[in-house]
């Protein structure tokens, strides 16, 4: 069976994003998917780390895996039953990260480096981009958590991928949304909104 040759090539990195705001108001979530635009089979699936054979995934990682796997369920897929293959494998990768922006002032700017693919933690393996800046009113210095997820659905027979997505968020983290639970819940949701999603467009999601 042909491989789609266009999720083969790692995501493209999201190197810019900005806002505005006149309050003390962050960005929304930031997704993109990639699929060949045709209606996509489902079938029984596994969510499974993107990390090295044999690595322990953590209890971090199966916060992210879980909430993928609902989002999943919620889309037409199901789990296998015991002691059987799946048709598909989802494969997560995460990170996440803490920031302290600028002095707090009355604007929002962001500015995110170039990132991509790179070694994660906790069964992660997203690359976030260096360096951020987001003053949101006030004299002291924000502290921020910046997250990210990315799922690859592949076919488990030939490891071909049929659908790709990431979501990138950035939460205050003096707030009870910048734990990792609410976190993993929220890019969950997003990337899946509208699932599968227009193959290769930047959507935001509130």
């Amino acid at each position: 069976m042909q491989r789609i040759a266009v999720l083969a090539l790692p995501l493209i990195a999201l190197t810019g994003l900005s806002a505005c705001a006149t309050g003390p108001t962050l960005p929304p979530t930031d997704v993109i998917r990639y699929h060949l635009g045709e209606p996509l089979e489902r079938g029984t699936i596994r969510v499974e780390p993107l990390a090295a054979e044999g690595a322990t995934p953590s209890i971090e990682f199966k916060t992210y895996a879980a909430a993928v796997e609902t989002q999943l369920l919620r889309n037409g897929y199901a789990l296998p039953a015991a002691g059987a293959q799946p048709q598909l494998v989802a494969t997560v990768s995460f990170n996440r990260a803490n920031r302290v922006g600028p002095p707090r002032s009355s604007g929002l700017s962001i500015g995110l480096g170039g990132g991509g693919f790179s070694g994660g933690r906790g069964g992660g393996g997203v690359g976030l981009g260096g360096g951020i800046g987001i003053p949101i009113g006030g004299s002291r210095n924000s502290a921020l958590v910046e997250s990210e997820l990315a799922v690859t659905i592949k076919r488990r027979a030939d490891q071909s991928p049929v659908w790709e997505g990431r979501a990138h968020a950035i939460a205050d983290a003096r707030k009870p949304d910048a734990d990792v639970q609410a976190q993993a819940t929220k890019l969950a949701t997003a990337l899946f909104t509208g699932f599968p999603g227009e193959s290769g467009r930047t959507i935001e999601v509130r």
